[in-house]
């Protein structure tokens, strides 16, 4: 298996051999053995061996981040970043499972009663290629404290950093605990079909999802799916638009060339205020998107991951024209870089397209923004609310609680208020979506919890010591 950059499609990042059945079920079967003692293990040991773990990967953040712009386009310093996040991601998840994983236990007038957490033995995490190394961590550093093995399956689109990463993790484990299988569709379904697997962890797209549900369904494997987003934002009429907010809108919706799940993806404004947002979107992309090869300074916008893709982007963009759009494009082009060598698709804003049109109704997933104007809250929220999917929204507005109110009538599992996507994450904050973007949450509490399962001991209180209790006819009031 063998991946090109897609800002210089006519280089090799490099080649990796695809795991078969047979190297996945060897896999599974040292993971499953290497759980069984790790989930012996204190949980203060298991988050000093992560807290080892991320000493030893820093040293090695540059050289994991240059491979990542090469083998997903995405800028240098956004995959400096991005490993440098999950290194706080392992760090995080040290530091509040030893709060949060401990036995619980309360002995009172009511009873006894004890609550412990349980791994769920061997997690399959199955990652995409957009932000491969930090959607691969929320689920391995959890996971891991939590007393589970884990066992990775990257995207064919990006093997190479997310297998390095977790190679320095693996380093520092005992042997068989964390692991990768590179591969395709074929891989993933032998990894989610195992028997020796527990639980299905898995970022991606709706059809893959679909997939994977379904086949983790068989043999009743629970699982976690944060699916994709048709992510709006509403700005109302008293936004406060100075140019550092027109710049986070900007990079909200253009940032990895809007191949992120949460990414704003619909923009809606009032309408008195739409042609001043028009202006300033603009004026920002001038000072901060700049379009080019993702090793070159100053660069902040890279290509698209594939042909396929930039295609679909481009007949988005030509589908809005027919029916009388204005398509925009924005930004600047790095000098430096010969566009015609990669998958290169210039940003746009599309103004006037109706909301029935793809662009609006369906998710770009490339660097291609809707600005639509509305005139009511009800308005707003109810074009917000169309479609099947749910995962984050924002509310832009001068009045914080006005925002905040309009916020709880939003669909959507998280919802930012005056910022969207990256700059709006918190590792306390769970995320994750509803209706068909998904179950479970990766952040936070809740998503260090999804890896364990409370299993409880009580003596009710009518049966301690001797007690004969009320029988069977009694009912806990």
């Amino acid at each position: 298996m063998s991946r090109e950059n897609p800002a210089r499609v006519d280089e090799l990042v490099g080649t990796c051999a695809v795991a078969d059945v047979a190297v996945v079920d060897a896999v599974v079967g040292r993971a499953r053995e290497a759980q069984r003692a790790w989930s012996a293990v204190p949980v203060a040991e298991r988050a000093d061996a992560l807290r080892t773990a991320a000493d030893r990967i820093e040293p090695e953040l540059d050289a994991i981040a240059e491979l990542m712009a090469r083998e997903t386009g995405k800028p240098l310093a956004d995959c400096r970043g991005e490993s440098g996040f999950a290194v706080a991601v392992l760090r995080w998840a040290a530091e509040r499972a030893t709060a949060l994983l401990v036995d619980r236990e309360i002995d009172d007038a009511q009873g006894r009663l004890l609550l412990r957490h349980r791994p769920y033995g061997v997690v399959a995490a199955i990652t995409p290629w957009n932000a491969p190394v930090i959607l691969a961590v929320l689920k391995v550093g959890p996971a891991l404290v939590a007393g589970n093995a884990v066992v990775v399956k990257p995207s064919p689109l990006a093997p190479f950093a997310v297998a390095r990463f977790l190679g320095l993790v693996a380093e520092v484990l005992p042997p068989g605990l964390v692991d990768v299988v590179q591969g395709d569709a074929e891989t993933a379904t032998a990894l989610v079909g195992h028997p020796g697997v527990d639980r299905v962890a898995f970022t991606g797209g709706d059809v893959a999802g679909r997939a994977i549900a379904g086949l983790a369904g068989r043999s009743l494997t629970p699982t976690l799916l944060e699916l994709g987003g048709n992510d709006p934002a509403i700005l109302l009429d008293d936004v406060a638009l100075d140019d550092a907010a027109a710049e986070r809108l900007v990079m909200a919706s253009f940032a990895t060339s809007g191949q992120v799940c949460m990414a704003l993806k619909r923009l809606y404004v009032h309408r008195s205020r739409l042609d001043e947002v028009v202006d300033a979107l603009r004026a920002a992309a001038d000072r901060v998107l700049r379009v080019g090869d993702p090793l070159h300074a100053g660069v902040t916008m890279g290509p698209v991951v594939s042909a396929a893709s930039a295609e679909r982007v481009r007949g988005l963009a030509e589908d809005a024209r027919g029916r009388g759009a204005d398509v925009l494009p924005i930004g600047t082009t790095d000098p430096g870089t010969p566009l015609e060598r990669g998958y290169f698709v210039s940003p746009t804003l599309v103004l006037g397209v109706p909301d029935a049109a793809p662009v609006v109704a369906t998710e770009q997933f490339g660097p291609i923004l809707p600005v639509l104007a509305f005139d009511s809250e009800d308005d707003a929220i109810a074009r917000a609310n169309a479609g099947d999917l749910g995962l984050g929204a924002s509310v832009w507005s001068a009045d914080e609680d006005r925002a905040f109110a309009l916020s709880t009538r939003l669909d959507a599992g998280f919802t930012f208020v005056n910022t969207h996507n990256r700059t709006g994450i918190s590792l306390r904050a769970p995320f994750g979506g509803v209706k068909r973007s998904g179950w479970g949450r990766e952040y936070g509490d809740e998503g260090m919890l999804e890896h364990v399962q409370t299993c409880v001991v009580h003596a009710p209180a009518a049966f301690r010591d001797g007690g004969a209790g009320l029988g069977a006819a009694a009912y806990p009031s």
